[in-house]
């Protein structure tokens, strides 16, 4: 008999070779029903793994996120199955999950259209109704290969070769007569994935290499209930009216031209909206210690090398000549900001130092990938970086943190934080790496802040925290980020002097709060849908006039309201009152002011808000309280 350990600390007993299906079961038939894969002693499994030792064991839901990546896998793989059954001729790549679905890669030489993704999705239904049971099995090398090529997979055949020359085991899934390489884990069968869409298809390179064939990539979502579809693709929808590309043409802020592939223009007003955010940025980490610099944008060759940014970050980075020596435009303002820290020499009671930078970095992003603000080719990080001794490593930590969260919370955001640690590829001594590591929990433990654990997914200098935000659809957004540091301090030499009068090397944190500036207002276009808050609008209230006689009035109330620092515009066109009502109201101004006889000869103005529609007449005072009082609270509403 072996004991098994479930969620709670229940144990039960069980022969040894007992599936985990069967305790499962046991458990009940709604969770049985509901379950994708299960965690056994910490590692995911299939569902039907079989249980010979004392072990734990959680099973895993599609409302967990590695239930969810099982149940979208298992997804892609009914996708490819249906493809192969309608296109036997079409070659299989790979078909992964991802953050909201799955993709499969096709090397096929008619391209799918909207209507062969129709004839797949049908084909999709009929594996679905099969309810085929996927299991899972594993072959020697020699005899896998011939597999694949028995089923003329070339993609496969070369996939096989990279696992096997790593000493990986090389897997596959079988459901009905389609059988697909793979390492899993996977739901138990096809019958669960109740509900899929098939969402777009696009152009992608084999290894995302475009000196490689062009392949066509199928994008999916799939749920186990149809309402939970019909709930996503009404999220879709409201994303498309939401996206920031859209709205930022429409109300002129910011927009990305042919001749300029994922090189942002920030118009007149987009400025108004940037600036805005960047003088809150500042007042606010003057107000916590910061001093502001500002490095160059190029820099010598030999400067990534020293960084390590040359051996680990090169394939993105853009480079030039000059004077006939090799430079590299930045792609991160760090390494400029150890030359200013070791410009000279520092004492332990000159620590922390914190440096603050809004750095123009440029990366080389592949064409495919580029999305408005969103993923562009330049952009301005709101860097700091925090030189410290390493007993104030955790309260710097706790410092960031409680400045990320003011922030989050003057627009509105909710977040959750997950914990990256050590990948692969990586620089350092297992013992920096465990302190650095250790210095981001202890200070998350001492917030008392819930995190998940990326394992592997660290910087290749040192571990990190990033923030996710939640948007009002339930989107996330990776923005703020924490990185603890041991190895630029080291590579850099920087030194300062102790208490001891010895020469010591300072601990060095990255973090930035906004991500990219232009990111985060791609974000807030989308979060309020181009209505800002009127601390951020970049035309606070609109005068109206009705008519030409009361041009001279409205011009005396923009004169106010502009020496009260509000940003006001005045429209006397020659247009009917209601025409520029609806202007302003699809321009998204917070407040209209219509002036009329009435208001010239009582000295007040009729209040139309964005929001909430007519709000009467008011003096001229009483409105300009009400509206100092929401841009200096920074009032969402």
């Amino acid at each position: 008999m072996i004991k098994v350990t479930l969620k709670g600390g229940d144990v039960r007993e069980y022969e040894a070779g007992t599936p985990a299906e069967s305790v499962v079961k046991s458990l009940g038939a709604g969770l049985y029903k509901a379950a994708c894969v299960v965690l056994i002693d910490g590692e995911l499994k299939d569902i039907r793994t079989v249980l010979d030792k004392d072990c734990t064991l959680e099973v895993l839901t599609f409302d967990d996120e590695r239930g969810r990546r099982a149940f979208n896998h298992t997804a892609s793989h009914i996708m490819a199955q249906a493809v192969k059954r309608l296109f036997p001729d079409v070659k299989l790549t790979i078909g992964p999950a991802i953050e909201n679905g799955f993709y499969y890669d096709f090397d096929t030489e008619k391209p799918f259209t909207p209507e062969i993704l129709t004839k797949i999705e049908e084909e999709m239904k009929k594996i679905v109704k099969e309810n085929l049971r996927i299991e899972r099995f594993e072959l020697p090398v020699d005899e896998a290969v011939k597999l694949m090529e028995e089923k003329n997979e070339p993609y496969k055949v070369e996939l096989i070769k990279e696992h096997a020359s790593k000493g990986e085991k090389i897997s596959f899934y079988k459901q009905g007569e389609f059988t697909e390489l793979c390492a899993g884990p996977h739901i138990p069968d096809t019958g669960r994935v109740k509900a899929f869409k098939l969402i777009q298809c696009t152009g992608a390179y084999w290894h995302g290499d475009s000196k490689n064939k062009m392949l066509q990539r199928v994008y999916g979502i799939a749920f186990p209930k149809a309402s939970q579809l019909e709930e996503y693709l009404n999220m879709l929808e409201e994303a498309k009216k939401r996206d920031h590309r859209k709205i930022g043409r429409e109300l002129d802020l910011f927009d990305i031209y042919p001749e300029g592939p994922g090189f942002p223009f920030f118009l007149p007003k987009g400025m108004v909206l940037r600036n805005t955010l960047e003088d809150f940025w500042r007042k606010e980490h003057v107000a916590h210690g910061y001093q502001e610099i500002r490095t160059p944008m190029i820099l010598s060759e030999e400067l990534w090398h020293r960084s390590g940014h040359w051996d680990h970050y090169k394939e993105n980075m853009y480079f030039t000549k000059i004077d006939e020596g090799d430079y590299a435009i930045k792609p991160m303002n760090c390494p400029g900001g150890m030359l200013v820290y070791k410009r000279k020499m520092h004492s332990y009671k000159d620590l922390p130092i914190r440096m603050a930078e809004l750095g123009l970095v440029h990366r080389h992003e592949l064409s495919g990938t580029l999305h408005g603000l969103m993923r562009v080719r330049c952009f301005t990080q709101d860097d700091a970086h925090i030189f410290m001794t390493p007993e104030q490593i955790e309260d710097e930590i706790i410092g960031v943190i409680d400045l990320i969260d003011h922030f989050y919370k003057v627009f509105g955001f909710d977040y959750h934080v997950e914990l990256s640690t050590r990948p692969e590829n990586s620089m350092g001594s297992d013992e920096q790496w465990e302190m650095a590591t250790n210095g981001l929990k202890n200070a998350l433990e001492r917030k008392g802040i819930e995190y998940k654990i990326n394992e592997g997914d660290g910087a290749f200098y040192g571990p990190k925290i990033d923030f996710h935000l939640t948007d009002c659809l339930g989107r996330t957004w990776q923005c703020g980020t924490i990185q603890l540091d041991f190895q630029l301090p080291e590579r850099f030499e920087l030194e300062y002097t102790g208490a001891d009068g010895q020469k010591h090397r300072p601990v060095m944190l990255h973090r930035v709060v906004f991500g990219s500036i232009e990111r985060f207002i791609g974000i807030l276009t989308e979060q309020y849908a181009g209505a800002f808050p009127v601390w951020l609008a970049p035309v606070q209230v609109k005068v109206l006039p009705i008519a030409d006689r009361h041009n001279e009035y409205a011009y005396k109330v923009c004169d106010t309201l502009k020496a009260a620092g509000i940003r006001v515009e005045v429209d006397d066109r020659n247009e009917k009152i209601g025409y520029r009502i609806r202007e302003a109201q699809l321009q998204k101004i917070p407040f209209m002011l219509v002036l009329g006889d009435k208001e010239v000869e009582s000295g007040s103005v009729a209040v139309r808000a964005r929001s909430e529609g007519d709000k009467g007449s008011m003096s001229l005072d009483a409105f300009l309280d009400m509206v100092k009082e929401k841009i200096d609270t920074k009032s969402l509403s």
